[in-house]
């Protein structure tokens, strides 16, 4: 019940900041009227340059103005602010601002969005017609003027005359607050590399962890990261139609797809988002309600991406930008309610990697609910939200993943190696063995057979209980292990007796030093047992092949020589034949 008040308050007060904002960009937009404009100077000194109250704007209410109309007419400008955002459903939003530079050089005006429907510049020619082009949605990209992500325009220079210049901007559902800035060419060249650059990075790492996680679900059969790659997924190619980078490089000709890819792609993804979330939390263990709730919510944004995609209103959008408001807040709830519970040692790792995006959505949806202007934030914070994301939550579901397999390789190895101490079991020894005698005997080398036993086995029983007795046998397991090769093998055989099986070509040099190693470690005090209590290991040495034994009777004949053995021996190696 508390994350539940704490889920709705935090709701509550994302509500009163959304409205606040667009309280606040309401007052800015009052127009402020403006006689004429002063041309902006452009020079080799200053390489960008907005056009923020330096050009000024005004709506046709009836979008069929012309530009010799708008050129020539009696219109109400006002100065365009920073900032500023216009609602022009239906309408269109004229631009105008005057540039003087020097001669030579390549000036760009640069509308700093993807996603706008229509923008047209019109540019002065020497005999006082006006030069239109034109890009935007409603254009395939390679056929702007400067094929791109953003509409970018070529514009009229004059070292003598300050050249006039006007854009005609139509944009729907969305008010248009996109930053416009003049570039030279070298600046917007520089500006575009390093964009791509970095565009690539993120969506090839969105593809590298897509497409591992998914192969990770296929190999391990794991539905935690088989719903991971569609999430990593759909969130990459929400960002490939809202970066521009879809109608840029994939669907650049699918002019229908370009129109509602901005639209469609963000919800689908906010909606994989929530499944995702869902899949790691398991919500259905705290509450079955909770979980139906989650699934309701994820078929309401898919629904509602319908009805957007249908009827393509103002209202349908912004009704879907709120219930991924929605859906951001579910999943910070569903996460906070996992780590209140304690019960998965990897939540809060879960929970940092779902920070980034968490917090940096925030931006695109404020400004498709326009509430802020379109800027960097805007247009990349999810980006570096993901970017930061993916490689956290990919770390976690690994460790997640290792720690439930872990059971089932420790089941699997049931059959084959004991349970308490994880070494083979005298079945798996018998086999390897005969496989090692044949090898010996036909390529004529020689292996070799150590029997262990704790001598002071029942010691520690009895002094100490079974419970550090049992502890002695893992210490012990441990030091067989690491007096043996990855060729060679170790197997518990008794209650407390081992064989080590040493299957290369060995000598009988190699085996005692072997047997020496091993004894040397069991005296060494151990963190895993009492202090001043140690492991005092017996040891027969065999070479072999023996005669014509086989492996049941190579077995049974060391350990026969390993119980003659007397307790208070001080010989506490004992070759058998040699």
């Amino acid at each position: 019940m508390r994350t539940f008040l704490g889920l709705w308050g935090a709701l509550l007060i994302l509500a009163g900041w959304l409205g606040l904002a667009h309280a606040q960009a309401q007052a800015q937009a009052q127009p402020v009227p403006v006689p004429a404009l002063a041309p902006i100077s452009l020079t080799p000194q200053n390489r960008v340059s907005t056009i923020d109250l330096r050009s000024r704007f005004w709506v046709d209410p009836t979008a069929r103005r012309t530009v010799e109309e708008v050129a020539t007419g009696a219109t109400a400008w006002a100065v365009r602010e920073p900032g500023r955002s216009y609602n022009i459903d239906g309408r269109a939003l004229w631009i105008e601002f005057v540039v003087q530079a020097p001669a030579g050089g390549r000036w760009f005006v640069e509308l700093q969005s993807s996603g706008i429907d229509r923008v047209q510049l019109f540019r002065p020619t020497a005999d006082g017609r006006w030069v239109q082009e034109e890009a935007g949605d409603s254009r395939a990209v390679s056929r702007w003027p400067l094929p791109g992500r953003f509409p970018t325009f070529e514009l009229a220079t004059s070292a003598s005359v300050p050249m006039r210049h006007f854009l005609r901007i139509e944009h729907a559902r969305v008010d248009f607050a996109t930053p416009i800035a003049i570039y030279d060419h070298a600046s917007l060249l520089a500006s575009r590399e390093s964009e791509q650059f970095l565009l690539g990075g993120y969506f090839g790492l969105a593809l590298l962890i897509g497409v591992v996680s998914a192969a990770n679900a296929i190999a391990f059969r794991d539905r935690n990261f088989g719903v991971y790659a569609v999430y990593v997924l759909a969130l990459a190619v929400g960002q490939l139609a809202y970066l521009g980078v879809g109608a840029q490089h994939i669907w650049n000709e699918q002019l229908d797809w370009n129109q509602v890819a901005t639209f469609v792609l963000p919800g689908i993804s906010a909606a994989a988002g929530l499944w995702f979330a869902r899949t790691v939390t398991e919500p259905a263990r705290f509450s079955a309600r909770l979980d139906l709730f989650v699934w309701v919510l994820i078929a309401v944004l898919l629904a509602c991406v319908a009805l957007d995609t249908a009827l393509s209103t103002r209202t349908t959008f912004a009704v879907l930008m709120l219930l991924t408001v929605v859906a951001l807040v579910v999943i910070f709830g569903l996460v906070a309610m996992v780590w209140a519970k304690g019960d998965d040692p990897n939540i809060r790792l879960i929970a940092l990697g779902f920070v980034p995006v968490v917090v940096m959505a925030l931006f695109p949806l404020a400004r498709g609910l326009n509430l802020v202007a379109a800027s960097g934030w805007t247009r990349y914070g999810l980006s570096i939200g993901a970017a930061l994301e993916m490689p956290i939550l990919f770390y976690a579901l690994s460790l997640r993943g290792s720690r439930r397999r872990e059971s089932q390789v420790r089941a699997a190895a049931l059959s084959h190696s004991d349970a308490l101490t994880g070494l083979a079991h005298e079945r798996t020894l018998l086999q390897r063995l005969d496989a090692a005698l044949v090898r010996a005997r036909s390529m004529r080398h020689s292996c070799a057979l150590l029997g262990v036993r704790i001598s002071n086995y029942d010691v520690i029983v009895a002094d100490l209980g079974a419970g550090v007795a049992e502890r002695a046998l893992v210490v012990a397991a441990s030091l067989m292990r690491g007096a043996i090769t990855d060729i060679d093998l170790a197997s518990r055989v008794g209650e407390h007796e081992f064989v080590l099986l040493l299957e290369g070509p060995t000598t009988t040099e190699n085996a005692m030093s072997r047997a020496q190693q091993l004894v040397a470690s069991g005296l060494r005090p151990s963190p895993a047992l009492p202090p001043g209590t140690t492991l005092k290991f017996h040891i027969a040495v065999a070479v072999l092949p023996e005669a014509s034994l086989d492996a049941i009777s190579t077995v049974k004949w060391l350990l026969d020589g390993l119980k003659t053995m007397r307790a208070d021996t001080r010989k506490l190696i004992r070759p058998l034949n040699f």
